[in-house]
């Protein structure tokens, strides 16, 4: 299956504690990442929590689609990884680290993503860049109130 691999790094200006427990909470997704509009179902398990979040797609403007994807979250002392299960063939690892920085934290967030054919890649690789880059923004405002 045809992958592509996306990293940023940027500051977020709180604690690494404080973005961590931000990070680790399922309802913390809805607003990060700008096409999550809910997120339901969530299960928690020993060491994870799986949930389905969802991410609401227009298209043409006035066209709406809302895709359910099953988000597998976990949490560890060094950050947040995990995998997203979308229909249609595309597949998402995740892992967001953090560190120590100053008096706020670095974050590493990588992602992978995998899509059965080259055309799906591209359009999913090109949208979790978009939503990549809004969650340093997203997560640099929330950080006043983490």
């Amino acid at each position: 299956m045809p992958e592509t691999l996306l990293r940023n790094v940027f500051h977020v200006a709180a604690p690494p504690s404080a973005v961590l427990a931000h990070l680790s909470e399922p309802s913390s997704y809805v607003g990060l990442s700008p096409l999550v509009v809910e997120v339901r179902d969530v299960r928690r398990e020993p060491g994870q929590s799986r949930f389905v979040s969802v991410e609401r797609f227009r298209f043409l403007g006035f066209l709406r689609y809302d895709n359910l994807t099953e988000v597998t979250l976990r949490a560890s002392r060094e950050g947040v990884e995990g995998e997203v299960d979308s229909p249609g063939g595309v597949r998402l690892d995740y892992r967001f680290r953090l560190a120590a920085d100053g008096e706020g934290t670095a974050m590493e967030d990588v992602l992978t993503v995998r899509a059965t054919f080259g055309p799906l890649l591209r359009y999913a690789a090109r949208k979790a860049r978009q939503v990549q880059l809004a969650r340093a923004q997203v997560l640099a405002e929330r950080a006043r109130t983490l």
